[in-house]
């Protein structure tokens, strides 16, 4: 039987590895994307009737949140249509919405659903800074990280159940593990679902969407040393934590800011 079950896994595991068409990187996706994009769907409206959203037509903030996703998603359709790839943006109904809430933090779930928390933004400061964070989240959600982890997840903890089976019998392990692959709830500051090979392709390509978007992919680096004096140098060491140290990464976004650079043409006023 376990020998029996070995092959099945290997097989699931063989079958569902495909190359992501942007990070050309190979990955583990189980979950179909139209799948994840109807359970995105529920569990984004679900969480907007729990927590406070704040109307743009009243609140500055609101308003922000909604300019900057708008121009980084217009930026991300041309660039994935200039590459062919606009079928990968397929059920792609893009929302941006602001939460009251303390926790540093913002997420992307599949079909373009982001919420940003109001405590996100005394760190961000600035509109550059939060297309970066913003660039960043949409990143996971297009380069299929939550489903790669998701699908992990899944081997681990539903023992490499059929598909069907784990999303009929299971719904609420299914949903934990949907809601924690895409950072639901977790704080920015914190210990983020998501492996470093995955926060490091979101660090690129966020600064290339921001960059495309109009905003200045160089305020990463005062983002990201606001981040590290907030930390507190309370976190772990980088090789027990999943996410890298602040340090690490701002010395990685050096590193991948000329290349973002070449996309960056500054926003005129008015526009």
């Amino acid at each position: 039987m376990k020998k029996l079950l070995f092959i099945s896994l290997a097989a699931v595991t063989l079958v569902s590895c495909t190359r992501n068409a942007i990070t050309g990187r190979k990955q583990l996706t189980l979950m179909p994307e139209s799948e994840l994009q109807q359970m995105a769907v529920t569990q984004y409206q679900q969480f907007l009737t729990q927590n406070r959203v704040l109307s743009t037509n009243v609140n500055k903030d609101a308003e922000m949140v909604r300019r900057v996703g708008q121009r980084i998603t217009k930026a991300i359709t041309e660039y994935y249509t200039e590459k062919g790839l606009q079928n990968e943006l397929t059920g792609y109904k893009w929302e941006y919405n602001l939460v009251d809430d303390k926790n540093v933090n913002a997420w992307c779930m599949p079909g373009g659903k982001i919420v940003v928390y109001t405590g996100l933004l005394p760190v961000t400061q600035n509109e550059a800074a939060l297309a970066v964070v913003m660039g960043h989240e949409i990143t996971h959600a297009l380069a299929k990280h939550g489903n790669e982890r998701m699908s992990q997840g899944m081997i681990q903890q539903l023992g490499g159940v059929a598909l069907a089976v784990a999303i009929a019998d299971k719904p609420a392990e299914t949903q934990n593990l949907f809601m924690t692959a895409y950072g639901v709830g977790s704080t920015v500051g914190g210990v983020l679902p998501f492996s470093r090979k995955h926060e490091l392709e979101a660090d690129k390509f966020g600064l290339i969407y921001a960059a495309m978007a109009g905003y200045n992919p160089q305020e990463a680096i005062p983002l990201w040393e606001r981040m590290e004096k907030m930390s507190g140098g309370q976190k772990p060491p980088e090789f027990m934590s999943t996410h890298p140290t602040e340090q690490s990464r701002i010395e990685k976004l050096k590193q991948l800011m000329p290349e973002a650079l070449k996309y960056y043409k500054p926003l005129q006023a008015g526009k």
